[in-house]
This record gives C-alpha cells, sequence and structure tokens, in this order.
C-alpha cells in the first residue's frame, strides 16, 4: 500500500503542480481574493474530484464511453460556465458600474470539476496504470487511489492559489488591481477555450 502510494504521488505531480485549467482559475481567483476567500471553491471541487474519481473507479467511465454525446455536453457547459466567470472577472477591472466580483464559491469550484470531460480521462488513465485490469475493481483500492489523488490536487492547488496571492500583493493601487483582473479574466478565458478544444 505504502508503495503504490508513493508511485502514485510520483505519478501525479508533474500533473498536479504544472500550469493547467484547474491551477489557473484557482491562481487567478487567489489573485484576486487572497487564500482564505478562495478556499470554499477548492473545498468544493475536491469534494466533487473526490466523488467524481471514485464513480470512475468503479465503472463510471466506460459507461460514458458508450455515450460520447456526454463529453460533448460537459465540455461545452464547462467552457461556457469558465468563460462566463471570466467574464465577470475582467469586468470587475474595466466597468465602474459594475457589480463587485465575488470569490468563487463552493459550488463555483464543484460545477468546474463536474463539467471538464479532460479531468475524467486524467482519472481514467490514473486508474489504467494503478488498478491494471481486473474485471471487478477492489473497492479498497479504489478508495486509496481516489483520496490520494484528491488530497494530492487540493494541496496543490493551495500551492497555486498562494501564487496567486503574491503576485496580487504586488499591485497595489486601483490601476493596478484593474489591470490585474483584465489579465487573469483573459487567463480564465484562456482556460475555457483550452477546455473547448481539448479531448
Amino acid at each position: 500500500m505504502l508503495e503504490t502510494t508513493i508511485a502514485l504521488i510520483i505519478f501525479l505531480f508533474p500533473l498536479a503542480y504544472s500550469p493547467g485549467p484547474g491551477n489557473m482559475f484557482f491562481a487567478a481567483n487567489g489573485a484576486r481574493f487572497g487564500l482564505r476567500a478562495t478556499l470554499p471553491a477548492n473545498f468544493g471541487y475536491h469534494l466533487a474530484t473526490w466523488i467524481v474519481t471514485a464513480a470512475i473507479g468503479f465503472g463510471l467511465f466506460t459507461l460514458m464511453q458508450q455515450h460520447p454525446q456526454i463529453f460533448a455536453l460537459l465540455k461545452n457547459a464547462g467552457a461556457g460556465y469558465v468563460l462566463w466567470i471570466a467574464w465577470k472577472l475582467f469586468r470587475a477591472g474595466v466597468t465602474d458600474g459594475a457589480p463587485p466580483s465575488k470569490p468563487a464559491s463552493f459550488f463555483d469550484g464543484a460545477v468546474l470539476l463536474v463539467l471538464n470531460p479532460k479531468a475524467y480521462v486524467i482519472i481514467a488513465l490514473m486508474f489504467s496504470q494503478f488498478l491494471g485490469h481486473r474485471d471487478q475493481p477492489q473497492p479498497g483500492a479504489v478508495l486509496l487511489i481516489t483520496t490520494v489523488f484528491t488530497l494530492n490536487n487540493f494541496i496543490a492547488f493551495i500551492v497555486w492559489i498562494k501564487l496567486g496571492d503574491t503576485v496580487a500583493s504586488r499591485f497595489r493601487s486601483p490601476n493596478e488591481a484593474r489591470v490585474l483582473n483584465m489579465g487573469f479574466g483573459v487567463i480564465l478565458g484562456a482556460v475555457a477555450v483550452w477546455m473547448l478544444v481539448s479531448y
């Protein structure tokens, strides 16, 4: 069990800590609102991560592969949702009359994971490497892999949120803050496009 855990962490390290849509989303929120205000979204994302990962480990991905239209729906809905969040953040930096933006919520975090089909593919790949090709997955192994995967991602996102917060601390004036908001709005827009064209 310990060997599996260590091997899994090594396997997941580059996936969790390299720049990706989830990391960029949380870095942008960390920059705009700080670590503490971004924690609810992080908890929402990773509760959804644990549930979806366990479901895939017990066979959900195989079922979804039989209905490719599900992936298309998730991809389009997820990209649209992130683009909407990006637009709100961008407008917070350019329109004085716009309502003040709010940090991503627990619900926003959960939706970001659920509507990201790329995450489903990565999770299925992980299980193919660490569960082997058993006809019936072993519940203990599925739950261990699910938990390690979720905790590793949670810690990685904390690092990215803190990085975003640190970058933002250098932008003190209102004008600088507007530029930062616009910049991260553009980054989140790019995340939406990435979600739309990937997989």
